[in-house]
């Protein structure tokens, strides 16, 4: 990629994102109900959503579960 303009057309980049998604797919079946893999899929979203914008998982997620316990105490 040494010119303006040109564009990587490799797919490591897009596979290296899937690896997680592939390795823990049977590990997934397990999910305890549909219910269950439906919050799952919920949480890895989230995840997911967070690594994109740059924003470390834990820390956000601690943060919220931090602000929820919060709220529910001020109820």
């Amino acid at each position: 990629m040494g010119f303006p303009g040109q564009i990587c057309l490799t797919s490591n980049a897009a596979e290296r994102s899937l690896r997680g998604v592939a390795l823990g797919r049977k590990s997934w079946l397990f999910a305890g109900s549909e219910r269950g893999g439906q919050r799952t899929a919920a949480l890895y979203t989230l995840i997911g959503t967070a690594k994109l914008n740059d924003i470390d998982p834990q820390a956000w997620l601690a943060d919220v579960i931090e602000r929820i316990m919060a709220d529910e105490k001020n109820r």
